[in-house]
This record gives structure tokens, sequence and C-alpha cells, in this order.
């Protein structure tokens, strides 16, 4: 069942905090605040962002996203005039930023979906094999992991020496925080041992990487700093903690999610699809490791058992596509016209690697359907509702069968399903995913890791935080149950 939510929970303290999530097409930053004993969300600032070609590679525009956060943040501020008691960074996986001595960003850091790891995966599996790392880490092998970039770091001469820090860590640095790696982002730079839950000395030696390079590991919940330099001398930020939440946003997503029982799943649905669902110990047998399944660091030193399926980018990147061509259509628009027409003949293997990369998505998405013998769409922005059609019943076949062998892998009678993330308000895939799979799908909070990300910064400052696993699980779903109720409330008036 889900949670009924606590409204006897009610902070100590008053004063407001601020969720930030780095997403890979819009970062958002959020504010709660207490008014008559009751929780409030306000998304304060959302930005645009996107990776850009600089010097023949894919690289985010650091500068862009720092001024973007530190508005975010001034504008809290300026709302908040009980003053701000916590920040919390969650984020996208796998991309870090090289840091001098003094914490400053050398340069831009890389995206994971440049091509450069192509050539980084294959050098460094004749050095350790993937059967090796799997079983060494129990993570889905990915080329976009944070190993693979960092090897291909090495394999380009990059400078050696320096510091690395993952997105949302550096954030957290750069306005005061320790540099840290949370564990549930950490789990996925496939770098860390599935047993010890430790850098793994053997990955590092065998990737020519300097263990000295790692920041210190720490779990989910943990207080970092507080904020100092331009920004504490803001009054709202004077004795402001500084919490690494679970800085992996599908940690946070997951957290943001307030289902009790053994009997349930999740998808958290954006960018990508992370399909899978909760686990007490880790899944690392033989049949988990050739299904490529993975298994990440969760809250409450429990387990995120997924698999990573392609998501709404098939259909971001038809639609910028289209609008170089100059017709715009918005993803509201496609999943309405995607209704109307007919189901189509021949799914897609969505997770292709060819449609894992940037560009030509219709060119891409008709060249696999002439390898399997399909019919090509017409490619013109008149055509766009087939392709949304073709994209959306792939998907949900997709899921179906993950889920089914989620299912097989964890031993569990799995009845429902919770959908979380941008893409959950797609009620025409959530419809054809409920058809897919058997499961009740119930539709969770669009900005579920932003609901993760408050639920551990309450959980952490309301109670008490385990040394070893951080935040405690429980107290995490009785936050995340009263703000997701909350939400629910405000969208109904």
């Amino acid at each position: 069942m889900r949670r009924t939510p606590d409204m006897a929970l009610v902070p100590q303290d008053k004063r407001a905090s601020i969720a930030v999530d780095l997403g890979a097409e819009s970062c958002r930053v959020s504010l709660l605040r207490w008014v008559g004993g009751r929780p409030t969300i306000l998304l304060v600032h959302r930005f645009a962002n996107a990776p850009r070609e600089v010097d023949g590679g894919l690289r985010w525009n650091l500068g862009m996203i720092e001024v973007g956060l530190d508005h975010g943040l001034r504008e809290c501020a300026a709302i908040a005039h009980e003053g701000v008691r916590s920040i919390a960074v969650d984020g996208w996986a796998v991309d870090y930023v090289r840091v001098d001595a003094e914490g400053i960003a050398i340069a831009d850091p890389f995206c994971y979906r440049d091509e450069r790891t192509i050539k980084a995966e294959r050098s460094l599996h004749r050095k350790i094999s993937p059967e090796r790392l799997r079983e060494l880490t129990g993570v889905q092998l990915l080329r976009i992991n944070t190993l693979y970039q960092l090897y291909a770091d090495t394999l380009q001469g990059l400078p050696e020496g320096s510091q690395w820090l993952n997105l949302p860590e550096y954030v957290l640095s750069r306005w005061g925080g320790a540099r840290v790696s949370e564990r549930t982002n950490a789990t996925h730079t496939q770098m860390v041992e599935l047993k010890s839950r430790q850098w793994c000395r053997e990955i590092f030696r065998a990737a020519h990487l300097d263990l000295a390079c790692a920041p210190k590991l720490v779990p989910p919940g943990t207080e970092v700093g507080r904020v100092s330099g331009a920004l504490a001398e803001l009054p709202a930020f004077r004795d402001t903690v500084l919490i690494a939440p679970a800085c992996h946003d599908t940690a946070s997503a997951i957290a943001g999610i307030p289902a009790t029982g053994d009997d349930w799943a999740y998808i958290s649905s954006g960018t990508w699809s992370l399909v899978g669902t909760l686990l007490e110990q880790p899944r690392n047998g033989k049949a988990a490791a050739e299904e490529n399944f993975t298994n990440l660091g969760a809250v409450g030193g429990r387990v995120c058992f997924h698999k990573n399926v392609n998501g709404m980018w098939l259909i971001r990147q038809c639609v910028d596509r289209w609008a170089a061509d100059g017709q715009a259509w918005t993803v509201p628009e496609l999943v309405a016209a995607a209704e109307k027409v007919l189901k189509p003949q021949g799914l897609l293997d969505v997770d292709d690697p060819e449609l894992l990369l940037a560009g030509r998505m219709p060119q891409r998405i008709n060249a696999q359907r002439i390898r399997k013998g399909f019919e090509v769409l017409v490619e013109s922005a008149e055509n766009a509702p087939e392709f949304a059609s073709l994209i959306f019943h792939s998907l949900a076949a997709r899921y179906a069968k993950v889920l089914d062998r989620v299912g097989f892998h964890s031993g569990k009678q799995l009845k429902r399903l919770f959908v979380v993330g941008g893409a959950s308000q797609n009620d025409f895939l959530n419809r054809l995913t409920q058809e897919a799979t058997g499961l009740e799908v119930f539709r969770g909070a669009a900005e579920s890791s932003t609901v993760g990300n408050f639920a551990v910064q309450l959980a952490v400052l309301e109670g008490r935080r385990d040394t070893a696993t951080g935040a405690h699980a429980e107290q995490v779903s009785r936050w995340a149950g009263l703000l997701v109720e909350a939400l629910d409330e405000a969208a109904r008036n």
C-alpha cells in the first residue's frame, strides 16, 4: 500500500530548505517552506541545460550552470525571509568536474554522451575484463560510466593528479562543502566494490587511476559543511547547512516514493527510464550479470536494482530534429496526437546503441527499421505522431520485458508500479505500460527527485543518521509521504 502521510510531522526549526536538481535537459531550484505547519514546495528557478560541442568534444557549460544555480539561490533567499536551514543537491550521475588544489574547476566537464568512451571502453576491457568489473562492482556495464570517462582522460593525456568530483558534489563544494563522493552517486562510477562499499583498488590499478584523486565516500544525508563565500553574506544563508542527499537523482527519485510493502517496482522516467525495484541486498548472480542489471546505492543502505532503458531522449531528439526543420512540436501535443494513430507495425529496439547517440534520430530509427525488415516512416514533421506512437509502444513493451526479469531476479510478486519523473505525466505511455505489464500503475511526483532530496534533508535534520548508511529509510519515507500529499493537495486546488 501507499504510505498514509503523517500529518503530525512538523519540523522544530521552520526555516526553509532548498533542493537543487541537476537535469540533463533542465536544472531546477526548489524551495520548501512551512506555512501554517504544512509544507509547500515552490519551483523558484528552472533553466535549460544541454551539452555543446567544444573543441571536438561534447561538454556541459559549467559556467552557465553555476550562474543559473546561484541566481536560483538568491531568488530563494529573497522569498524565504525566515532564513534557509539547509541546501542539498542531486543530479544525473557519471559526469564529473576536474578541480585544482583550491577546488576550482579546471575545464568544462565532458558529457557522458561524448563518443570518446567508445574507444576507452574497448581499451580498458583489455586490461580488466567486463566479467571481472561486473563481479567486483555489481554495476551495469555502460560506456557512459565514470570509469570509462576517467580512462578516456588518461588515453587523451589530460592532466594527471587533479581531483575529480561528480557534479552534485562539486556544486556543494563550490558553496562551501567538503569535497566528497556521496555513495549512491559513487556506485554509478563503476569503481566502488560491491562487498566493501569502498573504492576498488583493483579497478583503479587496472585503469591507471590515482586513488588519491578520488573523493572521500560518504552516505546519503551527510552534512558536508555550511554555506560560505558571497552567498553567506545574504541574511538567509548565514547559518545554512549543506547536505549531500542521495546525490544520484534516481536514488533521490526512488526515495520520493512513499510506498510500503514488498510488491512494488518503479520506473524513474525521464531522459532515461530506470526500471527496477528496491532490495535489501544486491543481486549479482550469473543471470543478473548476463542481463546487465545494476546494483546501485539507495537510501538507508539499500539497493536500487534496475536496468537502464532508453527513455524520452528518443522523443526529445526527434522534436529537436523537426524544430531544426522549422516545425515545432511540444511533447504534450505529440502524446495527444500519438493516441489517435494506429498501433505501429514492428517495434523498436529502444536500447540499440545507435539510438543513444545525439542527432538525426528519425533517420536512426528508420535505419533500424530497415535492418529489421520493417517499412520506413516518412521523416517529416507532419508524420511526428507516427514516430511518437512507435516510440511509446516500444518503450512500454521494453518495460514489460524488463519488469518480468526484475520479478524473477528479486523473487518478488510484483503487483504495483510507481512511475516518477517528468515522463510520469505521459498518461498514454502509462496506459500502454499498464496494459503491457499487467501491473497497477501509479503516477508519482513529476519532481520526485526533489521530493526525495527534501525528504532526506528533513530526515537528517529532524531525526538521526546512521554513520554507515546515512539517513534512515523509514524516516525518509515518512517525510516523502507528507510532501507528496502536499503536492497532490496543491494540484487539486
